[in-house]
């Protein structure tokens, strides 16, 4: 009888998709560098990886055997494409699996960044206190502001349409891509400089290609308006925080609302730490139910590789 392939999966995955791999394989689950993670590395099959599990060319050289990587999520920056390649091991993600959910967080970020909600919750406001606030307090809404989209890929296009479609929005993009026709709301492409001059919201969706480092720097920030807000849900390595940091407490720009981080997570004198116009979340944009459990579901095309068919979502 034929021996099930062993996987390796080394930062968990959501209930249902695990049962189901352990049907269709050995499964080991463990934490890179445990006892147990390097003793199965001679033997893996297939590997199942989430964000912090680095798959490079001194891992591969320690699984002979390996067939396929599977990365429960959209971004491939932790595993080394090209060097998989070399050795014959498929790389397959999940790219459609958290669109929905990130997109809903960015216009929560906007909308908490944008609105002064002045909630209470043991006690009321005295009554002198509380018409002081709603005589006071302004918010703006979002049909009248203006969204810059850097890096127009699925999240980017879902924030987009959220934006156009149900706010009204005016919105503006920058993308490597000519995409013109491609949406199904209305959004002008736009060069790097115009978007953050014009954006009352510039939010960031790109990945960490080449040259992507610190794209978002001083001389980009430099152009925003001081009413402008700027989010960060892609990938902590293209913004320069302290740059980021210095403009915020100069008001250069009014807020900002950040949910990844180089290094991850941020340490102790990270510069955006203590700024009361900053949202600071460890790297929830993602945590849905739904959208864990999609990004789980890896294990589908990890199997029809082991099993040797075309997955649905290879690497690009």
């Amino acid at each position: 009888m034929k021996t099930s392939p062993l996987v390796l999966v080394t930062e968990g995955s959501d209930s249902a998709p695990l049962a189901w791999l352990k049907e269709r394989a050995r499964v080991i689950e463990a934490a890179p560098d445990t006892p147990d993670f390097n003793a199965a590395l001679s033997e893996v099959e297939g590997m199942v990886v989430r964000t912090y599990t680095r798959v490079n060319e001194g891992l591969l050289a320690r699984c002979p055997r390996l067939k396929v990587v599977g990365r429960g999520g959209v971004g491939l920056e932790n595993i080394d494409v090209a060097a998989c390649r070399a050795r014959n091991v498929e790389v397959v993600f999940t790219p459609d699996a958290n669109t929905l959910a990130v997109g809903d967080f960015v216009i929560g970020y906007a909308l908490q960044l944008l609105r002064p909600w002045a909630f209470f919750k043991d006690n009321a406001y005295e009554p002198k206190e509380f018409k002081r606030i709603r005589d006071t307090q302004r918010g703006v809404q979002l049909n009248e502001l203006t969204l810059g989209i850097l890096g127009m890929g699925r999240v980017g296009r879902r924030v987009g349409s959220i934006a156009a479609n149900g706010f009204g929005m005016r919105v503006i993009y920058n993308d490597l891509l000519d995409l013109q026709g491609k949406l199904n709301f209305p959004a002008t492409s736009v060069d790097k400089e115009t978007l953050f001059r014009e954006a009352d919201i510039v939010s960031l969706h790109v990945d960490m290609k080449a040259g992507n480092e610190k794209l978002v720097g001083r001389p980009l920030l430099g152009l925003m308006k001081p009413t402008a807000i700027l989010i960060n849900t892609s990938r902590g390595e293209v913004l320069d925080d302290p740059a980021l940091a210095d403009a915020l407490r100069r008001k250069q720009i009014a807020g900002a609302a950040i949910d990844v981080f180089d290094p991850e997570p941020p340490k102790s004198d990270y510069p955006l730490l203590g700024l009361d116009n900053v949202l600071l979340t460890p790297h929830m944009a993602a945590r849905t139910r739904t959208a864990i459990e999609n990004m789980s579901w890896v294990v589908r095309d990890v199997v029809e590789v082991l099993e040797g068919r075309k997955p649905k979502y290879p690497a690009p």
